[in-house]
């Protein structure tokens, strides 16, 4: 567990539990567009992401969280991390908003509904997983291992699929936080220092990898016995 998802699990836990103390925060903190733009509350942009509508909500959100983010914050380092994560939950309230002005039918209830979760800002982090390591298996359902750079297309198109069939929840805000994380990515600064750091040490090490031969040793499976002599006679690393 790295230090800003562990941050932000307590921080979504801890948010959880005082909405559940005092359920009519959740009207403040969630992301309303008609209250954003009437009342002001532009905190909302950010304190929605905290807001989860029942356990099994935040359960599912802080296991993708943990999922994708740990690995991402080791290759970006915490402060970036945690900037991406921001950008793409706001880029979810962002895109929610503006689809709330179009005169059409899937996109009215928009304006006067609450929006809850980090889903936004963890399709960012999904995205950001999938350009990162393309081929990486995703087990879809627990069941189908897809990899990742097509487990995100079947969840954008799924997700816009339902908004524009009316039944969706929240999922303008889904395809807002895959916009806010790619223009995160793509803005020039998704490449700070730590990443250029690591992936300097990967190619240091696949460099040195190719200099050796890699012999499993051992016995032999299928009579127990040890290999033979001439497995050992080149260089073993």
């Amino acid at each position: 567990m790295t230090l800003a998802v562990k941050g932000l699990i307590w921080a979504n836990i801890a948010a959880f539990v005082f909405t559940w103390l005092v359920p009519v925060a959740e009207v403040y903190l969630g992301f309303q567009p008609q209250a954003f733009l009437q009342r002001v509350w532009l905190w909302q942009a950010v304190t929605y992401m905290f807001i989860h509508a029942g356990v099994g909500h935040i359960v599912w959100n802080m296991l993708a969280l943990w999922m994708f983010g740990v690995e991402l914050e080791k290759v970006w380092g915490p402060k970036f991390f945690v900037k991406f994560y921001a950008a793409s939950g706001i880029g979810g309230a962002a895109l929610t908003l503006l689809l709330s002005f179009l005169p059409l039918g899937f996109t009215a209830p928009l304006y006067s509904s609450l929006t809850v979760g980090a889903s936004g800002a963890i399709m960012g982090l999904l995205l950001a997983y999938a350009m990162y390591f393309p081929d990486r298996p995703i087990y879809m359902y627990f069941v189908f291992a897809i990899p990742a750079k097509y487990f995100v297309m079947i969840i954008g198109a799924v997700t816009f699929l339902v908004g524009t069939s009316g039944s969706g929840e929240a999922w303008a805000a889904h395809l807002g936080g895959l916009a806010g994380g790619y223009l995160a990515l793509t803005s020039g600064r998704a490449r700070p220092l730590a990443e250029i750091k690591h992936r300097y040490y990967k190619w240091r090490m696949n460099r040195a990898r190719r200099k050796f031969d890699i012999y499993s040793g051992g016995r032999d499976a299928r009579h127990g016995q040890p290999r033979r002599p001439t497995d050992w006679d080149r260089r073993v690393h």
